[in-house]
């Protein structure tokens, strides 16, 4: 059987040789790889290859891809295939075609080759690497038509390279077992919602009941004692021998945004689960207690009121929100009482559950990284320096609502065209500041008509930075901005705050032992920071913080359906978790 070690030793040529069809029809690849070895671990191997391609000149690039077999296509039908393609095209069962699908590709073949010049590459067998339903692959193809040119080409050489990964593995015979069975429990309570179509798991339904439940039991099987407190975060303690020992704590958030992704916040859960199952199979215990949450939410879905899990843990909960209602006219107080807990002792099991600063030893949080920094780079991994500070704001603008057809434009009290004006001038003082992002995110006209001039607007404000200096000046000049937009136009402004979150920076010490952990990786450590609020923020308010990026699929789309990661991106950021945790003990 082919190893790493073996590969290192053979000569060039036996190591091209050793490496023929990982990349199809491309033997140069492993030739150019060959003078970096040795590698020191699968990882490395991966991304050396992947160094070659993308330094390789554009017309090697796009000799790559038109290398690549259509997708059911007539050398398939042929039987020409290599026998890697052969089989990753069984494996999504695409010999299997009915008439009606068959068709259906040739027809997207045919349009994506005339429209980008080489095929449709898909990694079929998936995130996975167990395969995608052939739905799931028309899908995409009809999805991703729809890119311009330079995106697709990008993605085209990512998905090839996700292809390799994976004869790679079948080559070296390992499998990312830690990472599959953290994908498959994403599968498992992603199927759990409050909405029939897509996931959506607001704070304390039924859907986000069974989900904590069901994390509760993960904990159980993995060797933890578990118990879920008053606002429903799961705790699961991975226990010390030594009962005097302090905690190091880890986790993220089980709720989500509507219609959102499988792995935001779950990821963050899950993983550490794994590890402590992992942990507890070898009889191994660490020198400090290992404390896992599954903090109930975060993302301010039901109530409006965001860090509900965390800010209970650190002591912060803000016990007026217990009054916060829903739009179902039910408060926060019910919904608690409603999941099981007596309404007389709902302040103080509150209050009884924060954590005291002497006891921890920091908060470690894994998290898919939600946008496309780490993808594009051809990174898995990527260790955050601070979580960017965040101003959010309700507007309504009152205008005066009139006959379309007979109010001279001049005479107007338009709120939907304030509204615009104020979206530009977001967009024009947060673009060009490093680290600096603006974004209106709703936008509504109540009761609007075609045929009248919109007396009413509705529309969010978020800003957000990793200086809280430049957040907060920006938010001056946008508010001032908006005061200066409907004095002039004549209409009248409301705002609310809703966040206002400060900038949390992640501890020197624990950055550098991440990124130690990616180096004996066999990877480079990156450093970037994390533009989407998380519960770390909350918790660097009681102690040091630090989280470890993984890398998001789909460019960077996440808070979406199309939110994907790999499980061997789960399995590199589980046995960079793991070495963090035996160094820290060391």
């Amino acid at each position: 059987m082919t190893t790493l070690f073996s590969l290192n030793t053979l000569d060039d040529a036996a190591f091209a040789a050793a490496l023929t069809g990982i990349y199809e029809h491309s033997p140069w690849i492993a030739e150019r790889a060959a003078p970096r070895r040795p590698f020191a671990t699968p990882a490395a191997l991966k991304l050396a290859l992947r160094e070659v391609v993308d330094s390789a000149a554009e017309d090697e690039q796009l000799s790559l891809l038109r290398a690549h077999p259509e997708l059911a296509g007539k050398a398939a039908i042929a039987g020409e295939l290599t026998e890697e393609s052969t089989s990753e095209q069984k494996a999504s069962g695409l010999n299997l075609c009915s008439p009606e699908e068959y068709a259906r590709l040739q027809e997207l073949n045919a349009v994506y080759n005339d429209k980008f010049g080489f095929p449709f590459i898909l990694a079929v067998k998936g995130p996975t690497g167990r395969g995608l339903t052939r739905g799931a692959i028309i899908e995409t193809f009809a999805r991703r038509l729809k890119n311009t040119r330079a995106d697709e080409f990008a993605e085209a050489l990512r998905q090839v390279h996700r292809i390799a990964e994976i004869r790679l593995n079948a080559l070296l015979g390992t499998e990312p077992a830690l990472g599959a069975q953290v994908m498959d429990w994403c599968e498992t309570i992603g199927t759990w919602s409050d909405d029939e179509n897509g996931l959506t798991c607001a704070y304390l339904t039924p859907a986000h009941r069974r989900t904590a439940a069901q994390i509760a039991d993960w904990m159980r099987q993995a060797g933890m004692i578990v118990h879920i407190d008053a606002v429903g975060n799961v705790a699961g303690r991975y226990a010390s021998n030594d009962p005097q020992a302090k905690t190091l704590m880890t986790g993220s958030h089980y709720d989500t945004v509507r219609n959102g992704g499988k792995y935001d916040g779950r990821l963050g859960i899950l993983l550490p689960i794994a590890i402590a199952a992992h942990l507890h199979a070898r009889g191994e215990r660490l020198p400090f207690h290992l404390d896992v949450v599954g903090f109930a939410e975060e993302e301010g879905v039901r109530f409006r009121s965001t860090f509900l899990g965390s800010s209970a843990i650190t002591g912060r909960f803000d016990a007026a929100l217990l009054d916060a209602v829903d739009a179902d006219g039910i408060t926060l107080r019910e919904a608690i009482v409603a999941a099981g807990h007596e309404l007389s002792a709902i302040p103080g099991a509150i209050s009884a559950i924060a954590r005291k600063r002497e006891d921890l030893l920091g908060f470690v949080e894994v998290h898919i990284e939600q946008g496309p920094v780490l993808l594009e780079r051809g990174l898995p991994l990527g260790v955050v320096t601070a979580i960017a500070g965040s101003s959010r704001y309700l507007v309504e603008l009152a205008g005066v609502a009139s006959h379309a057809g007979t109010t001279p434009m001049g005479m107007r009290r338009d709120a939907a065209a304030a509204a615009a004006e104020i979206v530009l001038l977001v967009e024009g003082r947060c673009t060009g500041v490093p680290a600096l992002v603006g974004t209106v995110g709703q936008l509504e006209v109540p009761g609007g008509s075609v045929n009248v001039i919109p007396g009413a607007c509705r529309l969010s404000l978020d800003i957000r930075a990793a200086d809280d200096a430049v957040r907060l000046a920006a938010v001056d000049d946008i508010l001032a901005g908006i005061s200066a937009i409907c004095a002039r136009r004549g209409i009248e402004e409301k705002l609310w705050k809703i966040v206002e979150a400060e900038a949390a920076p992640c501890a020197p010490r624990l950055m550098d032992a991440l990124g130690a952990a990616i180096e004996r990786q066999g990877l480079p450590r990156f450093d970037l920071l994390s533009g989407a609020g998380h519960d770390a923020m909350q918790m660097a308010q009681l102690t040091e913080v630090a989280m470890l990026f993984t890398r998001c699929g789909n460019g960077g789309i996440s808070h979406n359906p199309l939110e994907t990661m790999t499980a061997d991106d789960a399995e590199l950021a589980a046995q960079v978790l793991l070495d963090f945790l035996r160094s820290y003990a060391v």
